[in-house]
């Protein structure tokens, strides 16, 4: 009986561990150094040619064209900034996308200054939430509210034209506390301007 069993291993460690000498095959093809195409873009790129300028030429007139409107741009830019600065967030309530009487002075604020500005701008209203409810849910209430301060400014006479709207649910909060206070201040409509 030990002798079958002994055997029967013997023959199991001879079949599972095999008895071949033979190397396996290895595919071997060349390896390029370097791609074809990498070898063809080389061909075509030159060597890179330096220029010597004159001091006469080296010197930028300050009066030029490109000069004036870079400037502009940023004169354009920094006043963008100035001026979204004077906007106040609109904040809402828990599960609310109504405006509250209290932030109807924001709204009035905002579309003062959208009309006394000549709207050289567009205006983005930003609609955020805070982290209660689910994603679609928060995607759905943030453009509710952003909607609503759009037909708010639009009530006190600013151009609908000129205001887009976009919804970033609960994915941009101001404030990552677990408060009350905190939760508050992620239910808001954000100003932001654009050229």
């Amino acid at each position: 009986m030990k002798s079958i069993v002994l055997s029967s291993v013997v023959i199991a460690l001879v079949v599972l561990t095999g008895c071949g000498n033979e190397e396996p095959a290895i595919d071997e093809k060349p390896i390029l150094e370097k791609p074809v195409v990498e070898k063809e873009v080389a061909k075509q790129v030159e060597e890179v040619k330096t220029e010597v300028v004159s001091s006469e030429d080296s010197v930028v007139n300050s009066n030029s064209e490109e000069l004036n409107s870079s400037k502009i741009t940023d004169d354009v830019t920094m006043s963008l900034s100035d001026i979204q600065n004077q906007f106040s967030t609109v904040y809402f309530d828990f599960d609310k996308f109504n405006i509250s009487s209290d932030m109807q002075t924001n709204i009035a604020n905002g579309a003062e200054i959208v009309t006394k500005s000549s709207a050289d701008f567009n205006i983005k209203l930003e609609g955020n939430c805070d982290e209660w409810g689910s994603d679609e849910y928060n995607f759905a209430l943030g453009l509710k509210r952003a909607n609503e301060v759009k037909k708010a400014l639009v009530a006190e006479g600013v151009d609908s034209s000129l205001i887009s709207m976009v919804s970033y649910g609960e994915s941009n909060p101001t404030c990552t506390d677990k408060t009350n206070e905190c939760y508050a201040k992620n239910r808001r409509v954000n100003f932001t301007l654009l050229p």
